[in-house]
């Protein structure tokens, strides 16, 4: 059940503006799972399948109630959804960067933090300028298209639009779907199979492997994708629509922090209130 409850918050992180499901496995404790299951799916079939279906599940679930509800908040109230989102973001760096540090951590990931960081930033502002957009594509960049989608979606931090742009795939990818052209889906389809398992198990090795290094980078892409929740219309000033942009960031922040570990924040919230209740009782024995 909790993985079916958490599938659902990485529903909703797949289509919020600068969050991305696999950010929000890692935060909440199951993106090595995850990948481990898929990069072995066929090791233990039935075991993984067991595993990996009510978090699919609730993924869709989640991205199918919320997705129009997005759409709907960013038409009518782009400013106050993007400062949610930037706190829901903010609200994971914490965790995330607890996650980094899990095992061996030192100073000179810093480094590699920074560098990932700049890299994602320079790759942002480089995109428009590195492929030519395809529009007409072939059988083997029907197919990349697929393997793209594939790789922004498994790697967390790696901003998928950004990626799909850098390579000249983003209207392609838009347009296929809007016009559910199957001469690009269908190829499509069997590259983001290809690119799942293939990535999937390469992420499962580097991680096995190189744990810190790997986690150091995927945090400072990730962090390089922070700045584009906010756009044009999220500038503020000295009047109402600001300070309600900056409570509701606030909030956006706790609940993120919040749902980060929501399991051992409700076992906490138990432990307060028994303590609570038992030393009511305490006082009320003494008073009699």
């Amino acid at each position: 059940m909790y993985n079916f409850l958490k599938g659902i918050i990485v529903g909703i992180g797949g289509i919020a503006p600068g969050l991305s499901g696999s950010v929000l496995l890692v935060i909440l404790g199951l993106y090595q799972k995850t990948i481990t299951a898929i990069g072995t799916l066929f090791k233990d079939f039935k075991k993984n399948v067991i595993f990996l279906f009510p978090l699919f599940l609730g993924f869709g679930v989640g991205v199918i109630l919320f997705s129009k509800v997005v759409d709907f908040l960013l038409g009518n109230f782009e400013m106050y959804t993007r400062f949610a989102f930037l706190g829901l973001v903010l609200g994971t760096i914490p965790l995330f960067y607890k996650e980094v540090k899990k095992e061996g951590f030192s100073k000179k990931y810093y480094i590699v933090i920074v560098v990932a960081a700049i890299f994602g930033f320079a790759l942002f502002f480089l995109n428009k300028d590195m492929f030519p957009v395809i529009t007409n594509p072939n059988l083997l960049q029907s197919v990349l298209l697929g393997i793209a989608v594939a790789g922004s979606s498994i790697v967390p931090g790696v901003d998928s639009a950004v990626i799909l742009s850098s390579l000249g795939l983003y209207e392609l990818y838009v347009g296929s779907i809007a016009d559910f052209n199957l001469a690009v889906l269908i190829p499509a389809g069997v590259g983001l199979v290809i690119g799942v398992l293939v990535i999937s198990f390469i992420m499962n090795k580097l991680i096995s492997k190189f744990y810190t290094a790997t986690f150091s980078i995927i945090f400072g892409l990730f962090l390089s994708i922070i700045p584009n929740v906010l756009n044009e219309s999220c500038s503020l000033g000295f009047n109402f629509n600001s300070v309600l942009s900056i409570i509701i960031l606030i909030l956006g922040f706790g609940i993120s922090y919040f749902l980060g570990d929501i399991k051992g924040n409700i076992e906490k919230i138990k432990s307060f209130m028994n303590k609570s209740k038992k030393n009511d009782e305490e006082i009320k024995k003494l008073s009699e």
